[in-house]
């Protein structure tokens, strides 16, 4: 009697790709609505994702763990091709800008946890004199009322309150 071989599967339904990665079903729906991920339909209309999506999700979810935004995951995924096998060059050109972002973001808590020795005594009483959220009076520049405090975020679409 032959052995028969037991080639793995060419796709893969969204439980087994669940299983195998460790997220939910629906958040792969929702990487696949943020283009971070694709599927194919079969003939009964059910999702199919071909055995790729399991590193890509691998990706995402390492990129998650440290704290990088989905939409730099995106961006950074839409680079490469969804049906290859990342290279070494590959994953250290991805990798160098959320490095980048990564040591920006720990300069900003070093700065941010450092100054809170100044918050000791002012008991956020001051907006004035606070080094947190009000640097060198730099607001009083811009006249009085309410202002946006940090500009750069609403930029970027992020909520600067939040």
């Amino acid at each position: 009697m032959k052995k028969e071989r037991n080639y793995p599967k060419p796709v893969l339904t969204p439980g087994e790709v669940a299983k195998r990665s460790g997220v939910a079903v629906s958040a792969l729906h929702f990487y696949e609505s943020k283009g971070l991920i694709s599927s194919t339909r079969n003939g009964g209309n059910q999702r199919r994702y071909g055995r790729d999506v399991l590193r890509r999700v691998a990706i995402i979810k390492v990129a998650q763990r440290i704290g990088i935004p989905l939409a730099t995951v995106s961006e950074s995924l839409m680079h490469l091709r969804p049906d290859k096998r990342m290279s070494t060059q590959e994953w250290n050109t991805l990798t160098e800008h959320w490095r980048q972002e990564l040591d920006n973001r720990i300069d900003t808590l070093m700065r941010l946890r450092n100054d809170l020795d100044g918050c000791i005594g002012c008991g956020c009483l001051s907006m004035r004199d606070c080094p947190l959220r009000n640097p060198g009076d730099k607001l009083g520049e811009q006249g009085s009322g309410a202002v946006l405090l940090e500009p750069h975020q609403e930029e970027k679409g992020e909520d600067p309150h939040g």
